[in-house]
């Protein structure tokens, strides 16, 4: 699917600019940029200048990147007091847009950053997943099933970068309940380097399984009846001292204590 943009006429200048006058996207949905990366392109830059042009669009206190922060942060490293710029006429919802499409085209974001990048997408301009997805190029099954994943916490999202798990690890622990059990199998799941397929049976397991009775609960449940038994003991010796002939019998069975009292009709 091709992305769609309604871009503002046709203008495409190309330019030097200063790069002090460049303003980063507000939009952009890649959130970390590897610092050992950036020091590696900005001597790339050094040597050979900036080879493929940023992309901005113009505003009230100068140019706002549109898409190229990578390189816009490395020529600021490198010294550069100027880059080559494709001015695009671009409206604020396009750039969102095309920032989104040039990171997914260069595989520079993460299965998170992504599904926030359609969520932003639209929540800010108030679309539909189809239309977001027609704006980027994706399927709406796929936008879709991208969003799921921001179900997650923050925290939980961070373990699972952390230890280097999948989208489809992300989507198996997705299917557990509780914050507690996510973060206790993310923990197993990275000691035991388990894959999808190992993990997805263990998460069934759990899903499955039934409840395990708490120890502290069988023993004051044990507990509760001793106390219940004694009760009956001594109102059964109360009335045997009142003259109450009570016939009382108490017989251990397989599946439980059958208690049989018979208290006699009062006589006229």
């Amino acid at each position: 699917m091709t992305p769609m943009f309604h871009l503002v006429g046709s203008e495409r200048q190309l330019r030097r600019i200063r790069t002090t006058q460049i303003s980063r996207n507000p939009y952009q949905p890649r959130k970390y940029f590897e610092p050992e990366a950036i020091r590696q392109l900005a001597d790339s830059i050094r040597q050979y200048g900036v080879l493929n042009p940023l992309t901005v669009r113009r505003t009230t206190d100068g140019y706002e990147l549109i898409a190229g922060e990578r390189r816009l942060r490395a020529a600021r490293a490198a010294g550069l007091s100027e880059v080559p710029c494709l001015i695009m006429s671009a409206t604020e919802e396009d750039s969102s847009a095309i920032a989104l499409v040039e990171n997914l085209q260069r595989r520079d974001l993460d299965f998170f950053e992504e599904a926030a990048g359609y969520r932003q997408l639209i929540d800010r301009y108030g679309l539909t997943q189809e239309e977001a997805a027609h704006r980027v190029g994706k399927t709406q099954s796929a936008v879709a099933n991208k969003l799921r994943l921001l179900k997650l916490s923050p925290e939980t999202m961070q373990m699972i970068r952390d230890g280097g798990l999948t989208e489809r690890h992300a989507r198996a622990i997705l299917r557990l309940p509780t914050e507690e059990q996510r973060c206790n199998t993310i923990e197993k799941i990275i000691a035991q380097q388990w894959n999808v397929s190992r993990t997805e049976q263990y998460i069934e397991h759990l899903l499955t399984a039934p409840p395990e009775q708490p120890t502290g609960t069988v023993r004051r449940l044990i507990k509760d009846v001793r106390l219940f038994l004694n009760t009956v003991d001594k109102a059964v010796g109360l009335m045997k001292e009142s003259g109450v002939e009570t016939s009382y019998e108490k017989e251990q069975r397989d599946d439980g204590i059958l208690v049989k009292i018979l208290i006699p009709n009062a006589r006229r």
